[in-house]
C-alpha cells in the first residue's frame, strides 16, 4: 500500500476526489488526536467524551468533504470545524436536543468555578461573530439531517461505529457482519455525502 506520509493534505485530497478512497480513512485516522485534543478540554456530566470525539469526527469529515485549498491550510480549517460541530452540539443540547450532552463545564474555568467564557476557549474568535455562527449551525444542522434522511438503518450504523474510531474489522465484529459489507457500506456513505455537496 502507498505511503500517504509523504503528500501534503491538500495533495490528499486531490486523490481522495480523484476517486482513492483510501484518503479518507487515513485523513480521519491521522487527525483524530486533534479532535480528541478539543473534546478533551471539555468536562460533560450525565456523559462523556466520546460523545464529543463522535461530534468532532463528524466535524472532521465534513472538513474533508468540504475542504478548499485555495482557502488556506487543511489544519486549520479542520481545526474550525471540529470545534464548530463540538460547539454546535454542546448548544444543541442546551436546547434539550442531545440528552447526555445538556451540561457541560469548560476546563479553563477559574480555581472559583466561575467560567472565564461561556464558549469553549479555542471556538473564541469565531464567536465574536454571532451572525455567522448561527448560519454555519444551521447549515450543519442541515447537513446531517440530509445524510439521516439518505443513509439506511445499516449504513447509519456503519457511520457511527466508524466516527467513534472504530476500524472495518471491529465493525465487522459488532455488527457480525463480514469486514467487506462494512467496507461497502462506508463506499456507499462516501458516495452519498459527496452527492449532498
Amino acid at each position: 500500500m502507498e505511503q500517504f506520509e509523504n503528500y501534503s493534505d491538500a495533495q490528499l485530497i486531490r486523490r481522495l476526489r480523484g476517486g482513492d478512497s483510501r484518503v479518507m480513512d487515513y485523513l480521519l485516522e491521522k487527525y483524530k488526536p486533534l479532535v480528541r485534543k478539543k473534546a478533551n478540554s471539555l468536562f460533560l456530566f450525565g456523559g462523556d467524551t466520546d460523545d464529543l470525539i463522535q461530534e468532532g469526527m463528524i466535524g472532521l469529515f465534513k472538513a474533508v468533504c468540504d475542504y478548499n485549498e485555495n482557502e488556506g491550510s487543511f489544519f486549520g480549517f479542520a481545526d474550525l470545524c471540529i470545534g464548530r460541530q463540538m460547539y454546535t452540539a454542546i448548544e444543541a443540547a442546551a436546547r434539550k436536543k442531545h440528552v447526555p450532552l445538556n451540561s457541560y463545564i469548560s476546563l479553563s474555568a477559574k480555581s472559583d468555578g466561575r467560567q472565564e467564557d461561556s464558549i469553549p476557549s479555542a471556538d473564541a474568535a469565531y464567536a465574536q461573530n454571532p451572525e455567522q455562527m448561527l448560519i454555519d449551525r444551521e447549515s450543519v444542522d442541515d447537513f446531517l439531517s440530509r445524510i439521516e434522511k439518505q443513509l439506511s438503518p445499516m449504513e447509519r450504523t456503519v457511520l457511527d461505529y466508524y466516527l467513534e474510531g472504530m476500524n472495518y474489522r471491529q465493525i465487522a465484529e459488532r455488527m457480525g457482519r463480514p469486514e467487506k459489507s462494512i467496507d461497502n457500506a462506508l463506499q456507499r456513505i462516501r458516495g452519498k455525502v459527496q452527492g449532498l455537496r
